[in-house]
């Protein structure tokens, strides 16, 4: 089985269900709260853990009970955590999630400690048979840099969820060092200095995404599946039929599941329909690592579906 190192964010999530997401200056009662551990970075983690991959993390929780629970989520779930911090000087990060009854959600994250994520955290040698390197948007960019280039030295296949959408276009020197750039339709458009609500085509966006450099690039499309593009090929996926709960963690699912495909020397096609049914899977369960399916429902998924 490969070996993953995922650099990012880890988070304790406060989800609030509810009738539907406030508008602006709107107060709404909401049904329940559920505390669910998430955070990109670390919801990845538990996604390659879970999909049989030896999965190592690093990256930072303040030194309070949020982050001794985090890491114990992490530990629970088989990541190795030796290259996770304890901030003493910044609490764990938090974000506030509201759920509607159809599953669509809005999000609003207090960093804390992941802020303080830097190029110090990644260390001078990777474990050793590391395979691929896993990066989100969630932690600093000096951070993210670091690791990426730290997984392009020892050789493994460097992949960056640009997720959240970044505040302005990526830089050359972090795309650089990206052999994978996976993000959905509206990141896409940032990336590409667009409006995020601009209306463009699938492939368009592919066509212009081509131009950023990396070998490799998946978009996420939600309802719709995935589309991947290398060298000329280009593959789309269509999801199945599932009946959605939650989409928090469904891209992270999606991503998690494209780096162990990969690593596990799937071809462009196959991983990209194995990352659909496991971000397909994640829409159906509350919350986000809770959702991150096994190894062996993926495989379910994918024998029962007349598309794979």
């Amino acid at each position: 089985m490969p070996s993953i190192v995922v650099a990012g964010s880890i988070n304790q999530d406060l989800v609030i269900r509810s009738p539907r997401i406030p508008v602006p200056g709107e107060s709404v009662i909401g049904r329940d709260l559920s505390y669910v551990r998430g955070g990109k970075g670390a919801n990845q983690a538990v996604a390659c853990a879970r999909l049989g991959a030896t999965t190592h993390f690093i990256g930072r929780v303040g030194a309070d009970p949020f982050g001794e629970s985090l890491i114990a989520g992490l530990i629970e779930n088989g990541v190795d955590t030796s290259m996770t911090r304890r901030d003493p000087h910044a609490p764990s990060g938090v974000a506030v999630i509201t759920i509607d009854p159809s599953g669509e959600n809005a999000i609003v994250v207090a960093p804390g400690a992941n802020a303080r994520c830097d190029a110090c955290d990644i260390p001078a040698a990777l474990p050793a048979g590391t395979g691929a390197v896993l990066c989100q948007l969630e932690t600093s960019l000096p951070f993210v840099e670091a690791a990426l280039r730290a997984g392009r030295q020892a050789g493994a296949l460097t992949i960056l969820d640009a997720a959240p959408a970044p505040s302005a276009p990526l830089s050359d020197p972090i795309l650089s060092w990206v052999d994978l750039l996976t993000c959905n339709e509206t990141e896409a458009r940032v990336l590409l200095g667009m409006a995020p609500d601009e209306h463009t085509s699938d492939e368009t966006l592919a066509d212009a995404l081509a131009t950023l450099g990396p070998a490799t690039l998946v978009l996420k499309l939600g309802e719709r599946g995935g589309l991947a593009w290398r060298a000329g090929e280009r593959v789309r996926v269509v999801p199945p039929r599932v009946h959605v709960v939650d989409t928090t963690g469904a891209g992270d699912a999606f991503t998690g599941a494209l780096a162990v495909a990969l690593s596990e020397g799937l071809d462009l096609a196959d991983s990209l329909a194995f990352a659909v049914h496991a971000g397909s899977l994640a829409c159906t369960v509350l919350g986000a690592q809770p959702s991150m399916p096994s190894r062996a429902q993926v495989e379910q998924s994918l024998a029962a579906d007349p598309h794979a």
